[in-house]
């Protein structure tokens, strides 16, 4: 990740190439391909630093997520590429996020999931592949729609076996590959850095 000052659209052009190569690519979601291309797919960049500024981005998108049909906006990547760049950090930011989210009502609507340039699991090896399931270029919170989650859960011959099978499919590539790939997303020509 860049620790020069990004643009909304490379911060957003990022993501993309980061969903196309990563999530997509190595098939780490089973449903993310048919929205890759989709409009429905929103990529919100908040590019404010203040605690309460990625407080109040949060909540206009929990709103907007709402106010719209699943047709409009299936899914959310709220994208922070000026704040939270410590993991820690970015951690506390979502034991806030998740009280929000049930003190507006949407507890059982919408769910979080978490992504981070130095996502770790608590418990892994520091070197483990499996953080890079949940690795992003900028820190990011996926609002998802939690209906939709379940219908698409319900299609998935076995959805327990997802996580399981992205990490021995990640080790199989193995960390030096990963990583190979992971700076390719900062190094291709175009991309900021």
């Amino acid at each position: 990740m860049s620790s020069q000052p990004v643009t909304a659209g490379e911060a957003e052009e990022q993501t993309r190439s980061w969903l196309a190569e990563f999530v997509v690519g190595l098939n780490l979601c089973p449903f993310a391909r048919p929205l890759l291309s989709s409009p429905a797919l929103r990529i919100s960049v908040c590019s404010a630093h203040e605690r309460a500024d990625l407080h109040h981005a949060f909540l206009a998108e929990l709103d907007l997520l709402q106010s719209r049909s699943e047709a409009d906006i299936a899914t959310t990547l709220l994208v922070f590429p000026q704040a939270l760049a410590g993991f820690d950090d970015y951690l506390d930011f979502l034991a806030e996020a998740q009280p929000m989210l049930e003190q507006v009502g949407l507890d059982g609507v919408v769910q979080l999931a978490s992504f981070h340039p130095d996502y770790r699991f608590e418990g892994e090896p520091e070197d483990a592949a499996s953080h890079f399931t949940n690795r992003s270029p900028w820190p990011t919170v996926h609002l998802l729609r939690e209906a939709m989650l379940t219908r698409l859960l319900a299609s998935y011959p076995d959805p327990e076996s997802i996580p399981e099978d992205n990490i021995a499919h990640l080790e199989r590539l193995g960390r030096e590959e990963l990583e190979g790939r992971w700076q390719a997303l900062f190094d291709a020509p175009g991309r900021p850095r």
